[in-house]
């Protein structure tokens, strides 16, 4: 792609050709505005290449605003009701591309990742859109508040560029071998814009050495659950690693699980267990016997061994039966920490959004500086829920800059 000279000026620079950034400038340019994308990495839209194993959980199409995690539970609700999953399956539909529901409302691309892609760079060439690639921004300082004068200059590897709106759109901290950087959350500190503690959320949690030891027996077992904080809980599947826990259940609930805090796990959603275990078609049978056609046999063998006693129920009082049931009804842990930016799908926290406008995604107290995307303080559920944010507030972004 060709380099700017020492001194351009554009209406919009974006900073960021990630899923928000590219929507917010395919809007822009439709608009008529001269826009510009700056992205550091040498290979653009790693995040979509590598999401839903390689085939991009695109969108969910029961988004609502409760799937969002924020210090302002209503701030999304603007921008997703102005764009919403149809509108992209819309988009999907002009260039062809054939996508599939997976559960739960998850769509998934039935080709490649790549196929999301293309279309977003095709978009952007049809929109006049330019796109610099790799190039760094070394700084960013505000100009003189003249009328239709540019607000901003950025210094940047292929000189300065100048311009009325600049977005910021470089995510969050979670996968830091893509390029994931702080750069987002450095900008809006330097223009005074607070943000909120961040930290990794949807992450897989990590346990104390006797827990680890347990689920390190488990490694690679799979088992529907309902994991649960206070009162938010997710029914869905947990996956037992070397390290500790994973899988949908265990990444939805670690972004309500504050540090140092712990989870309840009900292994066995929808049975009582209790029952089973005090019925008399089962008093003579061992406990592992009893669970096992709930479970796989070698996790009913090392639950029993970890917590019970591979004994009948018959030679076992019902106090010990009930105590057998609540473990498995209601298995407490505390997770000793989680596995960090590098397998965090997503980050907790951002750009404070009582500083942004929901309307237009732009700052309060800095006009022309826009804040989009993960880098903003609204986090998804798991399932494709955190691309429509990005769909959804790229285009708000986008219909004002």
């Amino acid at each position: 792609m060709q380099n700017s000279s020492p001194q351009e000026q554009r209406d919009v620079v974006i900073i960021g050709a990630g899923a928000a950034g590219l929507m917010c400038a395919i809007e822009a340019g439709k608009r008529g505005r001269r826009v510009l994308v700056i992205d550091h990495a040498k290979k653009l839209c790693e995040k979509i290449r590598i999401s839903g194993g390689g085939r991009c959980n695109f969108t969910n199409i029961h988004t609502t605003a409760g799937d969002f995690i924020s210090g302002n539970k209503h701030f999304c609700k603007s921008a997703l009701a102005r764009y919403t999953p149809y509108d992209f399956l819309d988009l999907m539909a002009k260039h062809e591309i054939k996508y599939h529901e997976k559960t739960l409302g998850q769509l998934f691309c039935v080709n490649s990742a790549q196929d999301i892609i293309d279309m977003l760079l095709a978009e952007c060439r049809d929109a006049g859109v330019e796109i610099q690639n790799p190039v760094s921004v070394n700084g960013v300082r505000p100009l003189p508040d003249k009328a239709n004068a540019p607000k901003f200059s950025l210094e940047t590897s292929k000189g300065t560029v100048t311009c009325e709106s600049l977005v910021i759109a470089t995510g969050g901290l979670s996968i830091p071998k893509i390029g994931a950087t702080d750069f987002g959350h450095r900008i809006a500190r330097q223009f005074d814009i607070p943000v909120t503690a961040i930290r990794p959320a949807l992450v897989p949690l990590t346990l104390n050495a006797d827990d680890k030891a347990f689920c390190k027996t488990l490694s690679g077992v799979s088992q529907d659950c309902i994991a649960s904080v206070k009162k938010q809980s997710f029914h869905e599947n947990l996956l037992f690693t070397h390290r500790g826990l994973s899988g949908p259940a265990i990444l939805q609930i670690s972004s309500y699980l504050e540090p140092g805090k712990s989870l309840s796990i009900d292994l066995l959603p929808g049975q009582n267990i209790e029952d089973e275990l005090t019925a008399e078609a089962n008093k003579k049978k061992t406990i592992t016997n009893v669970l096992a056609p709930f479970m796989s046999k070698r996790f009913a063998q090392e639950w029993v061994e970890r917590f019970s006693e591979n004994r009948t129920p018959a030679d076992m009082g019902s106090k010990k039966l009930r105590a057998v049931a609540e473990t498995i009804h209601k298995w407490v842990i505390t997770p000793s920490g989680d596995e960090g930016y590098a397998k965090a799908e997503v980050t907790l926290g951002g750009v404070n959004t009582n500083d942004l406008s929901s309307n237009t995604m732009e700052s309060k107290t800095r006009p022309g500086l826009f804040f989009i995307g993960e880098v903003v303080d609204v986090t998804g559920h798991l399932g494709g829920f955190n691309f429509q944010w990005a769909w959804a507030s790229g285009h708000a972004a986008g219909q004002a800059v």
